[in-house]
């Protein structure tokens, strides 16, 4: 049998599962989250096929219930509340446009704390381009953090993959950690932690790169008359477009939802009780969420008048459903390979989380970069802190340290960002890592992390 042929306990055998995680998990990013999701298959099946791992278990309710709000943000993105949404974002932006690079990171963080998903910001993009060029403000300020705050604002968002995520896997852990935060506890630390890393970001940000006028680069540029026009041109816009009753009747429906979920996260009385493994317990949130986002999708649906064959056409629905793909294989992978050993994981790392406990907030960092994605990087990094040590109020408070895909400008908003600027100032730097991003990047999570675990010291 192939599994006998390396002990799974023996420490060549755990170097080379280390390797073919590592290797399964650079090759996935090659591909994007899909690509991703099936190579970590490919290395599940190395573990326990040639190792002898036993298999780990899939993160089944963390998946059932992102797919349940995915199913609900996207019938309201087809149904037009997305837009009506977009619309009132531009009219903020343009009434203070000379403060468009406070305005515009702060616009953004909303609108996916909102929605669950940073993908709302590719519309916000050309609009907060015109507004820069107008003024004559060099569009890399506001662009770059705003591309970057959208991604902070899953952290502070009720419905996003990462938060759904973040309150199942304290519940599921619940027996070891002694005690579990529902959504609200979480988003009373997480979003003024986000937030306030978003500020600090754009308060930098201000300064950043030379104004236009004195850009050497553009000024070049500018003396070519097809250059010249094209970033003069007019970009589109919402203002003044006219949407259906039923796209603004979409959007309350959604707010709506979003407000059930916190009340009954905050108020488990509210809930209905029923026998589990510890006695009669109150409905799980995972269930509550699912069934909240799947009653709000379907009024939306009924009620608004969404084509149902287009649903899963929509951005949301397309990035969604592969984030699901991603915490699927990754998650899956890791889990087999870290509760096979996880006792000599404690032994060895154990102390230092102890004594070090940022180090959790390193390697959820680091692994968030390698896979792409926040949600998946906690699904896979976050039990195995609760079980070597960290206090699950770091866990929560830490919460910011799981956005690293800024760190390489290979995310899909941050290339979007690079091509909305239509001056050049938004780039990737000669070395790569020198890019617009990376700064307004560690700005906001270094403060997030700084804030939150603070906040969590005292509120949780």
């Amino acid at each position: 049998m192939l599994a006998t042929i390396l002990d799974p306990t023996s420490a060549i055998a755990i170097v080379l599962q280390i390797a073919v995680v590592l290797f399964c998990l650079l090759l996935g990013t090659r591909y994007g989250g899909i690509g991703l999701g099936l190579i970590s298959g490919f290395g599940l099946l190395l573990m326990v096929f040639l190792f002898g791992l036993q298999p780990g278990k899939p993160p089944v309710d963390v998946m059932l219930t992102i797919i349940a709000v995915i199913g609900c943000a996207s019938t309201l993105q087809q149904a037009g509340g997305l837009d009506v949404m977009m619309q009132y974002a531009e009219k903020f932006l343009r009434r203070k446009p000379e403060l468009i690079t406070i305005l515009a990171p702060i616009t953004t963080w909303f609108l996916t704390l909102l929605c669950g998903t940073g993908h709302v910001v590719y519309t916000m993009f050309p609009i907060i381009e015109d507004i820069a060029i107008k003024k004559g403000i060099r569009p890399e300020r506001p662009m770059a953090v705003a591309s970057t705050s959208s991604q902070m604002g899953i952290t502070a968002s009720p419905v996003s993959v990462a938060t759904v995520s973040l309150a199942s896997i304290l519940a599921e852990n619940a027996g070891i950690i002694d005690k579990a935060y529902s959504i609200p506890q979480i988003l009373m630390v997480a979003i003024p932690a986000s937030f306030s890393g978003v500020i600090l970001a754009a308060l930098w940000s201000i300064r950043r790169g030379k104004d236009l006028d004195k850009d050497e680069q553009f000024q070049e540029r500018m003396k070519d008359p097809e250059f010249k026009e094209m970033v003069y041109a007019s970009s589109e816009t919402l203002i003044g477009k006219v949407f259906p009753k039923e796209s603004f009747r979409a959007m309350w429906i959604f707010f709506v939802a979003i407000v059930v979920v916190v009340i009954l996260g905050a108020f488990e009385e509210l809930r209905p009780v029923f026998e589990g493994k510890k006695g009669m317990q109150p409905l799980s949130m995972n269930l509550v969420i699912q069934m909240v986002m799947l009653v709000a999708g379907a009024a939306i649906l009924l009620f608004c008048k969404a084509e149902a064959g287009k649903i899963s056409s929509t951005a949301v629905f397309k990035a969604g459903m592969t984030a699901v793909f991603s915490v699927f294989g990754v998650a899956w992978m890791a889990d087999t390979f870290f509760q096979t050993h996880i006792d000599a994981l404690k032994g060895s790392l154990g102390g230092v989380v102890e004594s070090a406990p940022w180090a959790y907030a390193l390697v959820l960092l680091i692994v968030s970069k390698l896979v792409n994605s926040q949600a998946a990087a906690l699904v896979a990094i976050a039990p195995i802190g609760l079980q070597l040590g960290v206090a699950p109020e770091l866990i929560v408070g830490f919460y910011g340290a799981a956005y690293g895909y800024f760190i390489l400008p290979t995310y899909p908003s941050d290339l979007a960002c690079i091509g909305f600027d239509k001056t050049g100032t938004t780039r990737i730097g000669k070395f790569v890592i020198n890019h617009s991003f990376i700064i307004p990047g560690f700005i906001s999570v270094i403060t997030s992390c700084v804030v939150g675990a603070a906040l969590a010291s005292v509120l949780l």
